[in-house]
């Protein structure tokens, strides 16, 4: 636990704020933050919250280790996986490091696959088609992409896809935020 209070000091240190600063982001008394950083006092997980909010990082990042960054992803190490319920076939290709803000996958649609539910959520999402085809629908307006062609859309637009052929169509995708 200890290397969380250190992370809590350096992240305020990098970002040029002072224990008042933070206090005043957090409602968290100055003297109770710097018990917190020195290690001398248990952070309620409210309050831990508080202080990652404040910095703008998930609670997460104060748990990973700075050694194990790793921005590549070797193709052996890309492992497919599936949302529960769903057909499609996703592979994470991000790096491993904290305050990531995009979600890149390599995305399989089986052949005739429709989604049936529309999808509305925060973020934005780039989808480039890097083999087949597939249909967006986004609101009322119908996108056919094939091959080489690109969609960038805002999440929140009401939205769906569908595989209309008989091959498997793999997309390149990009989110944000990140959700995996």
């Amino acid at each position: 636990m200890d290397h969380i209070y250190k992370k809590i000091k350096n992240i305020r240190l990098e970002k040029g704020m002072t224990l008042k600063d933070l206090s005043e982001k957090t409602d968290l008394s100055v003297s109770f933050l710097s018990q917190v950083e020195r290690g001398s006092s248990s952070l309620a997980i409210t309050s831990f919250k508080k202080i990652a909010d404040a910095f703008n990082v998930s609670m997460t990042y104060f748990f990973e280790d700075t050694e194990n960054y790793n921005y590549a992803v070797k193709k052996e190490d890309q492992k497919p996986f599936k949302v529960e319920g769903a057909e499609t076939t996703h592979i994470r290709l991000a790096g491993k490091f904290p305050e990531r803000r995009l979600e890149p996958i390599k995305v399989t649609l089986v052949p005739k696959q429709k989604d049936e539910q529309q999808f509305s959520h925060p973020g934005e999402e780039l989808y480039y088609v890097l083999k087949g085809t597939v249909i967006f629908r986004i609101e009322d307006k119908e996108y056919v992409l094939n091959e080489g062609d690109s969609i960038h859309f805002p999440s929140e637009k009401v939205h769906q896809w569908e595989n209309p052929t008989s091959q498997e169509t793999t997309l390149l995708c990009v989110l944000t935020p990140v959700i995996f």
